[in-house]
């Protein structure tokens, strides 16, 4: 171990990890500031993450490996074992199927020298989903602009960013309140940023991305990471036993009602929204555990933080408060979409709510109220509609489908009679429209039967590789047009076929909303050939200006 005190300490956690344990360290011996420590913290793995990791060590003097006795079933235990070997003045973290961009370090520890007062510096993360590549900042409201803190009551709303992983402490800070990864329990960033919040008198936000956050959101529940986990009730506990002791360390600090709202928001908006997109997918008897562990905590968090929420995500949250809960799978398919309600039902006063009846009490009149989506009123093209899939059948041919779709129309905006409807699918640039007829069958309910012929989709000349949700169109008088998700059984039988140099697969979405779902995979020749010349040639900056003057021609003349 070389004898010059290292000016940083990363600590890289790891089990089981032994594929990716070296593109993490890779990330570290590439930093532009080179004066690091970096330990290699293993839970006592029982791949090859023991000798991956050794013999990463022996190659760079600045790694130190270190294996814990037994496996401790978290991130805490390794981390605080680190820090309790850890040289440096400064300290950061690292998940091992995670990286650091390069000059991560460099652009934390300089906020440290520009003003050596701050307890922590925190930067940007990049979110990098692992089965598409999209990348996207974490937060990035929250990292826009380079500025220090004087602590968590100035900006209540950074408690959302709640990851130990996206900052550098110093270790005297940590060392002075005696602040260590609580053990024992999941989601232990949560309780441990929090806490460095309370706790810090000043800390410096830097708008550089300073950490690489590999997502992996659809792995298979036994190799998903813990926050992958939210189809067990555990884990739903561990999130909300986490909240509470969140709560604790509030009131026992004293701080403003300001800092306890957001962190009540932050659990509505962040943490429950994560499991209310799955509620369409979750049986009845997980349901009824849902509700009986986040029910109670639900009921004691400030009035505000709900205030503050989108109408669809409080619709949810008192759907679920009241036991209504299939009702709460329905309002959850439309969340994030402007998808409306299958009915609903106006008082005395004219107000309309979600659902067939009533709300019992005041509070849930307060919460399922929908004045002011205004779904009587807002102008046909942003009006809301229900469009759902009854049922999705085969017809003869090798991809034509029979689809009877209900149209729902709780404000009564369509006016009695046939409606003029369409589906629209678009692999490429190219749009398929196929019109049909939606007939009244009752007030505000409208169906229709429909044949879409996927051989007749309009392919780029390229061929085509993705995955594309059908929409339906409506056609109001005049002209105007409404353009909706199209909702489709959660588990009819999908089926695969090829033509035209394709493989095209038929399925539910399978999360999110739920809707029809149509993927696209080039075969033979439009596979081996086809694509990759166009893509080279797409390379070229050549074709790419000739594509752009064609297409502004093409506006020009039309």
């Amino acid at each position: 171990m070389p004898a010059q005190t290292p000016d940083v300490t990363v600590t890289v956690i790891v089990f089981n990890d032994a594929e990716r344990l070296p593109r993490a360290v890779a990330s570290l011996q590439a930093q532009t500031h080179h004066n690091i420590e970096i330990v290699i913290s293993d839970d006592h793995s029982t791949d090859r993450t023991p000798e991956v990791a050794r013999e990463l060590a022996a190659q760079d003097d600045r790694i130190t490996y270190l294996r814990l006795p037994e496996n401790s079933g978290g991130c805490s235990a390794p981390r605080n074992r680190a820090l309790d070997i850890a040289r440096a003045p400064y300290l950061m973290f690292l998940d091992s199927d995670d990286e650091l961009p390069p000059r991560a370090v460099e652009s934390l520890l300089a906020a440290h020298r520009e003003n050596p007062a701050i307890d922590f510096a925190m930067g940007a993360v990049q979110r990098i989903r692992v089965d598409t590549g999209h990348r996207s900042t974490w937060m990035p409201h929250l990292v826009a602009e380079r500025r220090s803190v004087p602590g968590i009551e100035a900006e209540p709303a950074l408690l959302f960013e709640h990851l130990s992983t996206s900052k550098m402490y110093a270790r005297a800070f940590l060392d002075r309140h005696g602040l260590r990864f609580p053990e024992g329990i999941h989601y232990e960033d949560q309780l441990f940023s929090a806490q460095a919040y309370g706790l810090a008198r000043s800390f410096t936000v830097v708008p550089d991305t300073v950490y690489r956050w590999y997502i992996a959101p659809y792995a298979a529940e036994s190799a998903a990471s813990i926050s992958n986990q939210r189809h067990k009730l555990a884990n739903v506990r561990d999130r909300v036993h986490v909240q509470t002791l969140i709560d604790a360390f509030l009131e026992q600090g004293g701080f403003s009602d300001a800092v306890r709202e957001a962190k009540d928001y932050k659990f509505l908006k962040h943490d429950f929204r994560m499991y209310a997109g799955d509620l369409p997918y979750r049986a009845d008897d997980w349901l009824e555990g849902f509700a009986g562990i986040v029910n109670p905590y639900l009921a004691g968090l400030a009035p505000g933080a709900y205030a503050r929420l989108p109408r669809a995500e409080r619709v949810v949250l008192q759907l679920v408060r009241d036991g209504r809960l299939d009702e709460a799978r329905l309002a959850a398919r439309g969340l994030g979409h402007g998808v409306a309600p299958r009915e609903a039902v106006t008082d005395d006063g004219g107000s309309l709510y979600w659902g067939g009846t009533l709300p019992a009490t005041p509070e849930a009149r307060r919460e399922l109220v929908l004045d002011d989506l205004a779904l009587d009123s807002r102008p046909f093209p942003g009006a809301q509609f229900r469009h759902e899939i009854v049922s999705v059948k085969r017809n003869p041919g090798p991809a034509s489908l029979a689809l009877h779709i209900r149209t729902h129309d709780p404000a009564l905006r369509l006016p009695v009679g046939p409606q003029v409807a369409a589906l629209l699918l678009s692999p490429g640039r190219r749009r398929t429209t196929v019109r049909f007829r939606l007939d009244p069958v009752r007030p505000g309910v409208f169906e229709g039967r429909v044949d879409l012929d996927l051989t007749q989709a309009a392919l780029p000349a390229q061929g085509f590789d993705g995955t594309r949700h059908p929409l339906l169109q409506l056609q109001a008088p005049g002209g105007l047009r409404n353009t909706g998700l199209l909702l489709a059984p959660l588990d009819f039988p999908s089926f695969t076929s090829e033509f035209h140099q394709h493989r095209v697969t038929v399925e539910p979405e399978g999360r999110g909303a739920g809707r029809l779902q149509v993927r696209w995979a080039a075969v033979g020749l439009t596979a081996r050939v086809v694509r990759p010349v166009a893509r080279k040639v797409g390379r070229n900056p050549m074709a790419r200006r000739v594509r752009r003057a064609v297409r502004l021609v093409s506006v020009l003349t039309r």
